[in-house]
């Protein structure tokens, strides 16, 4: 699961309870952006954000929140949706339940600490690789969070992936109501410097809006 630049509908099928994609009749995408706040990558995406009027959505790693929370504020304080990643960035299928679930608790403190009083909390998970097993999945949900999956993903990470390959990932695939990946980290950032404000600036040449998840 997560391979495909673009989720397999088969795979939507068989896990119905997680958000691959939001369909509407208005065009809207969701950006979502993985594994910060990271100083001067999340910043910088920040900043495109910005010039262009977009709301986005971010999972964020606890550990990256408690060592970055000016950052973290600025996310919050700019209007972007925030999401739970956990702490630690674990792997789901590798990691007893127990202690995922406390992984992301801890994540969801970190969060709490820093969104009370904004009236912006979360409620919106993105399990790491996208790896999540059927009962970490289910106490999760039963705790009330959306487990928000993807509908494309850019492979920013992937250092095999060119910028322009990243580009194409997105514009090929993406539809009114997708959910689509980048990563605001360290090793992303030289495929998302060029991915991202030209993917933003040709989605809204297609007439894409762009909205955060709630």
């Amino acid at each position: 699961m997560g391979l495909w630049v673009k989720t397999n509908r088969l795979i939507k099928w068989a896990f119905p309870k997680y958000i691959w994609d939001i369909p509407n009749n208005a065009n809207t995408i969701y950006l979502t952006f993985d594994d910060g706040p990271i100083p001067e990558i999340t910043e910088w995406v920040l900043d495109v954000l910005k010039e262009h009027g977009i709301k986005a959505t971010f999972f964020c790693i606890g550990d990256n929140i408690e060592k970055h929370p000016d950052i973290f504020h600025r996310v919050i304080r700019e209007d972007h949706a925030i999401g739970n990643h956990t702490f630690n960035h674990l792997k789901g299928w590798s990691t007893p339940k127990k202690d995922y679930i406390e992984n992301s608790m801890l994540c969801e403190k970190a969060i709490q600490q820093h969104v009370k009083g904004d009236g912006q909390g979360t409620k919106l998970f993105r399990p790491p690789y996208g790896k999540i097993s059927p009962s970490q999945s289910r106490l999760l949900r039963r705790l009330g969070y959306k487990i928000v999956m993807w509908d494309v993903i850019s492979m920013d990470f992937d250092k095999n992936t060119t910028p322009e390959k990243c580009l194409e990932n997105v514009m090929k695939n993406a539809a009114s109501g997708s959910v689509i990946v980048f990563h605001d980290s360290i090793k992303a950032f030289g495929n998302l410097q060029f991915v991202l404000p030209e993917a933003i600036r040709r989605l809204k040449e297609k007439g894409f809006v762009f909205d955060k998840i709630s």
